[in-house]
């Protein structure tokens, strides 16, 4: 049913959205912990900041990460001063365009987690003398275990989904940096059909097993803790 073109791009499609959410784990936990948790003046405009991805047009978000990446950008005069590759039509360019472009389905659901989580329950741990990163571990992470689960599979499952940024940072190398939603755009416009339809299914099968298992294992919103 499936090409080896078809089979190629899926292995590359898991491997993108497993880089990225590693990296949004690492990147996003302590800014969901510092937008739990701070009262600066500044957490409107970084609150802002992160949830753009939702309403701002995938290819505006690509094309100002080409820019930056690129020979004349910011990022890519560091990259080039340093002796590293342009991240552009690469991996880990997608990596990094899809770590921005999935960043507010992971760090909302760790903020709404680490904000449902009482102060004297933290109170209660230093007085035991659990130091700072004693309780995030103990304490914070096995608490805000739901909404971990939660960012997991969202980062994971919108990195699938991904098309306009992933196709313009990376274009449509084969092998390289065509996910499953550039090749049923392939597919779609040679009109080639039914590959399509076997493509997008799938796709569809397992967005939708994917939320199913969200939903049965993580059936609410978890309560605060005082």
């Amino acid at each position: 049913m499936f090409s080896s073109a078809d089979l190629a791009a899926a292995a590359l499609t898991l491997r993108l959205a497993g880089a990225t959410t590693l990296v949004l784990l690492v990147v996003g936990t302590p800014i969901a912990w510092w937008l739990a948790r701070t009262r600066s003046r500044l957490k409107p405009a970084v609150g802002a900041i992160v949830a753009l991805p939702l309403v701002l047009p995938p290819t505006v978000l690509g094309f100002y990460l080409l820019v930056a990446m690129g020979p004349e950008g910011p990022l890519g005069r560091l990259m080039q001063s340093v002796g590293l590759p342009l991240l552009p039509f690469t991996f880990w360019g997608l990596v990094v365009a899809s770590v921005f472009y999935s960043m507010p389905f992971v760090v909302q659901p760790l903020q709404q987690a680490f904000e449902a989580i009482g102060e004297t329950t933290l109170e209660a741990a230093a007085t035991l003398r659990a130091g700072a990163w004693d309780r995030f571990f103990h304490v914070v992470l096995p608490l805000a275990r739901p909404g971990l689960l939660t960012a997991i599979v969202l980062g994971f499952a919108h990195t699938m989904g991904e098309f306009g940024v992933v196709l313009m940072i990376g274009g449509n190398i084969p092998g390289q940096t065509r996910v499953l939603s550039v090749l049923i755009f392939d597919h779609v416009e040679a009109l080639d059909y039914a590959p399509a339809h076997a493509l997008s299914a799938a796709m569809l099968g397992f967005s939708f097993v994917v939320l199913l298992l969200l939903y049965a294992f993580n059936p609410g919103r978890r309560k605060a803790v005082p």
